[in-house]
């Protein structure tokens, strides 16, 4: 975090009341946010509960969910299309780009190019707020298809599977999780140059957009950005920082910041899947233990243009690459979420967010002013709070501390938000997917809004 920011977030806490909820209602009067619950055989697997889709309506009608595919980006560091057929309870999931081995024989071979297809259920009964989230919301289950190098990928099914995928769908986007992995591999040459420690991912927080434009010229302007970036290699280290940078009309970026850009490397081209790409992006990994090895800046940045709510949001998901013949290593990946650096006012983005998050965790999050509260999703009940600091340096940032101190930022656009917090959130890491020494922290979102 840079110095001008740090100090005008000091500035912000000095002034500004940092009233921490306890769940919903006013910022200055938080009142309890109830909703009925399952139990026991209540929780059973539930058909989409009755709803029209109407001026109201969070997602497409039924039958309709199936003529949308999202493209989007997941913090594992793939670019991702997902359809979902409401219907037929089915989905399609393809991977275009992806860092994420097959198996943990090779490095090399990965999700990319895998195309997969399965069942999709709604949540049980109880298990979202309104009957309306759950019509909107679908967990995938068992997807089967041939990968790039012909064999047969599967990913788990509903059964004994504690933290499934689910992705939820309305407002022009797709948030939530697409399906995760385990990660291993012994290392090269027989030597065990650039071994993985085995880890697995329940699932990868993803978020995707109904609208994406190829028309570079809607990107022009200064924009706020917020990164999460992992790096096997240095036994899972991540890294959460922002970036402030400007891109001109051929998609080149400059930045006033002394780290300079930071989501993009070399100019924007077009690739033949509708989004962009940028050779030789920024590592912001720095650390770590052991130190990422890296011997090159091999990755590609991904830049997705989003189009939602009459708002341009790029996505930048940074993919890392590992090439064995060459010795070539940039195993660095991650997601970044831009919003234009425009003044954000107290209320500016008030509302209920869902999506996942780098705990590996379904997420609500209700924004009042200057209050903001995790929600957990399923319970409605309030997991962790946070006071809102608005007028930072670069307009559109906003300030974020924590009850115990732990600060951050957060940026909104278009009815998205991000936020990156330098310490524990909800009680970190989901155990299942993590290992005894990953580290809680730093803590990164993304979120799209269900309600105002």
């Amino acid at each position: 975090m840079s110095h001008g920011i740090t100090r005008g977030l000091a500035m912000a806490i000095a002034t500004a009341p940092f009233l921490i909820a306890c769940g919903g209602g006013k910022a200055d009067n938080p009142g309890t946010i109830s909703a009925p619950q399952c139990s026991g055989s209540s929780c059973g697997v539930q058909g989409p509960p009755t709803s029209n889709a109407g001026t109201t309506a969070l997602c497409p009608a039924t039958a309709d969910i199936v003529k949308t595919t999202y493209l989007g980006g997941a913090g594992s560091g793939e670019v991702v299309q997902v359809n979902i057929d409401a219907t037929a309870m089915t989905y399609t999931l393809k991977w275009l780009e992806s860092p994420i081995p097959l198996t943990s024989a090779s490095v090399e071979v990965t999700r990319a190019g895998t195309q997969i297809t399965g069942a999709v259920i709604h949540p049980p009964t109880g298990a979202l707020p309104t009957a309306e989230q759950t019509r909107c919301a679908f967990i995938l289950g068992k997807g089967t298809g041939t990968a790039s190098d012909g064999t047969t990928y599967t990913t788990p099914d509903f059964v004994n599977n504690p933290n499934p995928p689910t992705i939820l769908v309305g407002q022009g986007v797709a948030g939530g999780g697409i399906p995760g992995a385990t990660v291993q591999y012994a290392g090269a040459l027989g030597l065990g140059i650039g071994a993985v420690n085995k880890r697995h991912f329940d699932f990868y927080p993803f978020l995707g957009f109904a609208s994406t434009t190829t028309d570079i010229t809607k990107l022009p302007g200064t924009y706020n950005g917020l990164l999460y970036h992992l790096s096997p290699t240095a036994n899972y280290e991540t890294v959460a920082t922002t970036s402030v940078e400007t891109f001109d009309a051929s998609g080149n970026c400059t930045s006033s910041s002394s780290s300079g850009c930071l989501t993009t490397g070399a100019a924007l081209t077009l690739n033949s899947n509708g989004y962009f790409d940028s050779a030789t992006p920024p590592q912001i990994v720095n650390g770590g233990n052991p130190a990422p090895l890296r011997t090159d800046k091999s990755g590609t940045a991904h830049m997705i243009i989003g189009q939602v709510n009459g708002a341009t949001v790029p996505l930048v998901v940074r993919t890392g690459h590992v090439r064995i013949a060459t010795l070539s290593v940039d195993d660095e990946s991650g997601i970044a979420m831009l919003a234009a650096a425009t003044p954000l006012a107290s209320g500016g983005f008030d509302g209920g967010y869902v999506g996942a998050d780098s705990n590996f965790k379904s997420t609500a999050t209700l924004i009042q002013g200057g209050v903001g509260t995790f929600i957990n999703p399923s319970t409605s009940a309030a997991e962790d709070g946070f006071g809102l600091g608005y007028g930072l340096p670069s307009p559109g940032l906003v300030g974020v501390q924590q009850a115990n101190g732990q600060t951050g930022l957060a940026i909104a656009s278009g009815g998205l938000y991000a936020i990156e917090i330098q310490g524990t959130v909800n009680g970190g890491i989901t155990s299942t997917s993590a290992n005894s020494d990953t580290p809680n922290a730093p803590y990164f979102g993304i979120g799209a809004q269900i309600s105002k």
